[in-house]
């Protein structure tokens, strides 16, 4: 079964406009992840919403909440007859899956990611529950996703009430693929501003911090690149990097051969705690974003809003909604991607120039709250909700 959720969080949480807690609207969340640890956003969604929320995590027959996985009867059956009959598997599965929506008396339905709003999709529209699908990022731009997904995408566009992109070239992607212009929703990510705040690039050490998993995308071999040439101008300067993935044991490498083992530290997935503390300590965040080689690319990195947030100038690459989010020249500096002489600039002029760091961080940090604060984020995502159960009310 589904399972509810009552968060403390939910309770106490304010938003701009002062609307207070709708408990009477429950919104189903599906997520592929449950203990993700980059995903702070869709845990958001389901501890910070200002409704009664009824979590589900994982795929398909592969679905389970906190209580275990669903139907335990059907499970094994469902996932035998889908290797025999695709098809009639499917079929069987969103007729499961719409009665226990409406058991639970589900007024929406949110899809974090593309991937799962089709996969549920069916559930959905026989269940006649509306259906608003999260993108995020690679399923949005990876090719093997796009090669499998994209009829399914086509349909998914047709029958939701509401899709959200969260930069305007995933918007722009979207809307190519088929999404209607009433139907599509731009809204960035949002960190909390108490948690994420105190930083003083002018005091701090030429520190830089990177955070995000060592996978193609976030080009972490770059940015080490890139950091040997602040090291030349100031041998000083450490670079510590935060995150997990399959490319960290070739990272420790290349800081081995580039003779960076005294300036580059590698940390390994930390907590949103020690996260923070690093940021508060640095003079300045930085990530090499790039299309990797199957188009996989970001959305809009969470890293980089809480580093601002933080107070903190950013150097990163102009790539998916990153300029969207730092204002080049006033928050911090942007270069093409694989650009690793120019990133390596950047970085050394704010190791060299920790007034101008200070500077920027401070405008950081307005541009910040004036714009992606969690609260923000989580009204806006509110309002598209409480909207698409509007559209379906007779």
């Amino acid at each position: 079964m589904l399972e509810d959720v009552h968060s403390p969080h939910r309770k106490m949480m304010t938003v701009p406009n002062q609307k207070r807690p709708n408990d009477s609207l429950r919104v189903a969340v599906f997520s592929p992840n449950q203990r993700a640890v980059s995903e702070t956003f869709i845990r958001a969604h389901i501890e910070r919403l200002p409704f009664e929320i009824v979590p589900a995590y994982g795929s398909y027959w592969h679905l389970f909440n906190e209580a275990g996985f669903f139907w335990p009867v059907l499970r094994y059956p469902g996932r035998a007859l889908n290797r025999v009959s695709p098809g009639i598997s499917r079929w069987l599965f969103a007729r499961v899956l719409a009665w226990e929506l409406k058991r639970k008396h589900v007024h929406v339905v949110l899809a974090e990611y593309g991937m799962t709003g089709a996969d549920i999709m069916d559930a959905c529209r026989l269940a006649k529950k509306p259906l608003v699908v999260h993108f995020h990022g690679y399923d949005a731009s990876s090719r093997p996703v796009i090669e499998k997904y994209l009829p399914a995408y086509q349909r998914l566009f047709a029958g939701s009430a509401d899709i959200i992109a969260v930069s305007l070239p995933m918007k722009a992607q979207l809307t190519q693929w088929g999404t209607r212009e009433d139907k599509m929703h731009l809204l960035p990510y949002g960190v909390d501003p108490h948690r994420f705040e105190g930083a003083a690039p002018e005091s701090a050490p030429p520190q830089f911090v990177a955070v995000g998993r060592f996978v193609e995308k976030k080009a972490p071999h770059l940015t080490i690149q890139a950091f040997r040439e602040v090291v030349k101008a100031e041998p000083s300067a450490k670079l510590t990097m935060v995150g997990e993935g399959p490319l960290l044991e070739t990272m420790r490498t290349l800081v081995a051969d580039l003779d960076l083992n005294k300036n580059v530290e590698l940390l390994g997935a930390r907590d949103h705690e020690t996260v923070s503390a690093l940021m508060r300590r640095a003079r300045a965040f930085v990530q090499h974003s790039v299309v990797a080689q199957n188009g996989d690319s970001e959305g809009a990195p969470v890293a980089i809003i809480e580093a601002q947030m933080t107070g903190l100038p950013v150097v990163s690459t102009r790539h998916a909604g990153i300029p969207e989010i730092v204002s080049e020249g006033e928050t911090g500096f942007l270069v093409e991607e694989g650009d690793v002489g120019g990133m390596g600039l950047a970085m050394a002029r704010l190791a060299m120039d920790a007034g101008l760091a200070g500077k920027l961080g401070r405008q950081a940090r307005t541009r910040a709250l004036a714009f992606f604060t969690l609260d923000h984020y989580l009204t806006g995502l509110a309002d598209v909700l409480e909207k698409a159960v509007k559209k379906y009310e007779p």
